[in-house]
């Protein structure tokens, strides 16, 4: 049995236990902000992963849809749906200025393009009197979806949210199956070949960086209704760093990887002080009371373990180990 077999029975499996985990005593908040920090670094995968393109900037289109939705909603009492739709082409629309002015460029040349152009959006978000400078945009309130569904119940705003991301996950795996995503994993591979074949490398790198842009948005304009603010650290360089981690964590150019590694991020960063406390509970320890003031710290020590140990991530190793199975299993046979 090789990866392909197991893989929808993992996926759904996985659905089944989103769908049923505000019943299992999950809070559907803190499940909330998973989803949409999953979809952020599938987002990211998708032109990492499969297109080659090392983005230092992803956390602009995260934070800067989060701003448009937060506004839109707020100030302009706007529906949230309609706030998602505008953050989502805010987010493509960056993608798409950013992409212009970077895609001519390649390697670390590219890579810090974007990183520039991210700081710049982070000062502006900063100054903006709009964005609420460092107190963030505060109060956003969720709203009626199509004027009918109330949002206020979080339960409700949960499994509009599993819609939502398990739609935006499902492109994801089209758009890769798709002769367009044969395309961008060429040019990944061999772009010298890819040009030689007579495809223009340059605009599908260019649709693929507005597409990752625009899925990176709808997480972070997702993440502005669920939470109900949007502040400066969505936008700051921290958040594409974290990205990154995710992605690498869970396994680059797979699709479950960043799935895996956003959750191993996340529930580093907010139950990591309840995992000291259990430590130094067993082995007396007072130090390891101080993990949670640390997480810096340990998610670093995590990054770097994954790439001694485990270089093609977690996920990436698992369908590495069945692959190579599998080889030996048809070779005795």
């Amino acid at each position: 049995m090789n990866f392909k077999n197991i893989a929808p029975i993992g996926y759904g499996l996985l659905l089944l236990g989103l769908v049923v985990a505000p019943f299992l005593g999950a809070y559907p908040v803190f499940v909330m902000k998973l989803m949409c920090f999953a979809l952020f670094a599938s987002a990211f995968n998708l032109l990492l992963g499969f297109t080659g393109l090392l983005s230092f900037g992803h956390a602009a289109f995260l934070g800067g849809a989060a701003y448009v939705t937060g506004h839109a909603i707020k100030v302009w009492g706007l529906t949230p749906e309609v706030g998602l739709l505008l953050g989502t082409a805010g987010g493509a629309l960056l993608g798409l200025l950013f992409g212009w002015l970077a895609i001519r460029r390649q390697g670390i040349y590219f890579s810090m393009i974007t990183l520039a152009l991210a700081q710049m959006l982070f000062f502006a978000c900063l100054q903006a009197p709009f964005t609420g400078g460092e107190d963030g945009l505060q109060g956003v309130p969720r709203g009626k979806l199509f004027g009918v569904i109330d949002l206020k119940s979080d339960l409700v705003m949960y499994y509009v949210a599993l819609v939502i991301v398990v739609a935006a996950f499902l492109l994801i795996v089209r758009t890769i199956h798709s002769p367009f995503g044969q395309v961008l994993k060429g040019i990944k591979e061999n772009e010298p070949r890819a040009i030689s074949l007579g495809y223009d490398t340059h605009r599908f790198k260019l649709l693929a960086f507005v597409l990752s842009a625009a899925l990176a948005g709808l997480a972070g304009s997702l993440k502005t209704l669920v939470l109900g603010f949007a502040t400066l650290s969505d936008v700051h360089w921290t958040a594409s760093g974290q990205v990154i981690l995710m992605t690498l964590v869970g396994g680059l150019g797979t699709l479950s990887g960043p799935l895996i590694g956003s959750a191993v991020v996340v529930l580093l960063e907010n139950k990591i002080g309840e995992f000291g406390n259990l430590l130094a509970a067993l082995t007396s320890v007072e130090w390891f009371k101080t993990l949670g003031e640390s997480v810096t710290m340990v998610t670093g020590l995590i990054f770097v373990i994954c790439v001694l140990a485990f270089r093609r991530g977690i996920m990436g190793e698992i369908i590495a180990w069945l692959a190579q199975r599998r080889a030996g299993n048809t070779a005795k046979h």
